[in-house]
């Protein structure tokens, strides 16, 4: 393979990759998207949430162990970025890089055919009104 076949086979898998992570999925909510999303509003429930989230967590933070007032809303649907959707709000204290707290922060997991599909940092319209339990499984996280 050519020099400038290389560079076009990098440049198109780059740009495929690229396609999932943004910072902007409508209605100005940034996350990054994990799967492909096919557009159906008839989305499956995602009955194991809570193992998902921990799983894409124990990975995000930069120190998952120690986490204090940990939270979680059950899924419901919620319109995001244009589409039904459902969404898990969660809240938590997690240790900075340093070992200090940064203080409680709120999330929302979207799933698309009940998969995590990203996480939405600036959660605020999206979980408004939504009922938290404790969430005891996230303050027990291990790396």
């Amino acid at each position: 393979m050519g020099a400038s076949a290389k560079f076009l086979a990098v440049a198109l898998l780059a740009g495929s990759l690229a396609a999932f992570v943004t910072d902007d999925q409508g209605g100005g909510q940034g996350g990054m998207v994990y799967t492909d999303d096919r557009g159906v509003a008839d989305q499956p429930f995602p009955g194991d949430y809570r193992a998902q989230v921990l799983a894409f967590l124990r990975t995000y933070l930069n120190n998952p162990v120690g986490i204090r007032d940990a939270a979680m809303a059950e899924p419901v649907q919620r319109t995001v970025g244009g589409r039904l959707r459902y969404v898990s709000c969660l809240r938590y204290n997690a240790r900075e890089i340093d070992g200090s707290y940064g203080g409680v922060v709120q999330r929302a997991a979207v799933y698309v055919d009940a998969r995590l599909d990203r996480m939405i940092e600036k959660a605020g319209d999206v979980c408004a009104g939504v009922a938290y339990a404790p969430f005891p499984e996230l303050e027990k996280l291990t790396r």
